[in-house]
């Protein structure tokens, strides 16, 4: 049974303490913890929470119910630009990349127990922790080509990383599922768990980590960005610009239409 008590509901998202180990839940269930407005400031106001505070010495980010997150929550939709198009680029650059940069720059460990499907931003989001464990019937899914979209969130900075250029292509233009197992060979997680252990495994692993030597922890995260994720935050604008002019084009608009329809998408290429 957890040992790990409610510190912080949020409407969105639940934070639990456990001694010098915090879980930060997401909590939309209804949506398989899908992204909207206020979502990503309570996920935001978690992780800086978990950062100032000294007494928190490892992290664990999952998901309530049958997902780890299912990415944005399109039918929320975004507030428009001037021009009319979904404003995409400022919720990245003022909710989404603080997240992401937030874990990788945080001085201590994070852990992704990746409970279910890990979809989008979802994907992007396990990605930029330090440790994946997923459950054996999870999967990862860079989702946005499917409606149109390129990968944000980091996905084209720690998928390449992970597991180099010709799968984080294969990923990123077919838009399929890569099941834990798969992950695990790939080498882009780090432990598969079976389903009805994974939170368990996940706790333990934080809570083990939480014992562990936090400045040691600390200068190796510090280590390792600045040898793979040098250039991390120009990467973020970069993907926020492309991002942006995709959300503009009647791909993206036809991918959101067919999905909510459920129906494959007819894109045209504009």
């Amino acid at each position: 049974m957890s040992a790990y008590e409610l510190a912080h509901e949020y409407e969105t998202v639940h934070l639990h303490r456990d001694g010098g180990a915090a879980k930060i839940e997401l909590h939309r269930p209804e949506t398989m913890n899908a992204w909207n407005k206020q979502f990503g400031h309570d996920l935001l106001d978690a992780i800086r929470t978990v950062t100032a505070d000294e007494s928190v010495r490892a992290v664990l980010i999952t998901g309530a119910g049958r997902g780890f997150s299912s990415g944005a929550d399109l039918k929320a939709g975004f507030d428009p630009t001037p021009a009319g198009h979904p404003d995409v680029q400022t919720v990245l650059h003022e909710v989404y990349h603080p997240i992401i940069l937030g874990l990788r720059e945080m001085p201590k460990p994070v852990v992704a127990g990746v409970n279910g499907p890990a979809v989008g931003i979802g994907c992007s989001l396990a990605m930029a922790s330090d440790l994946v464990i997923a459950a054996q019937s999870a999967y990862f899914l860079l989702a946005f080509v499917n409606i149109g979209l390129v990968p944000d969130g980091g996905s084209s900075v720690f998928v390449p990383a992970k597991i180099g250029f010709a799968r984080a292509m294969e990923m990123s233009m077919l838009g399929e599922r890569v099941p834990a197992p798969k992950a695990l060979e790939w080498g882009l997680i780090n432990r598969v768990a079976p389903d009805e252990s994974l939170l368990a495994d996940a706790e333990a692993l934080t809570e083990m980590l939480a014992q562990g030597p936090t400045k040691s922890y600390a200068g190796t995260k510090r280590q390792l960005n600045t040898r793979v994720y040098t250039g991390i935050a120009e990467q973020l604008e970069l993907e926020a610009q492309i991002q942006q002019e995709q959300a503009a084009t009647s791909d993206f608009v036809e991918g959101v239409m067919a999905f909510a329809e459920k129906r494959p998408p007819r894109f045209s290429g504009a």
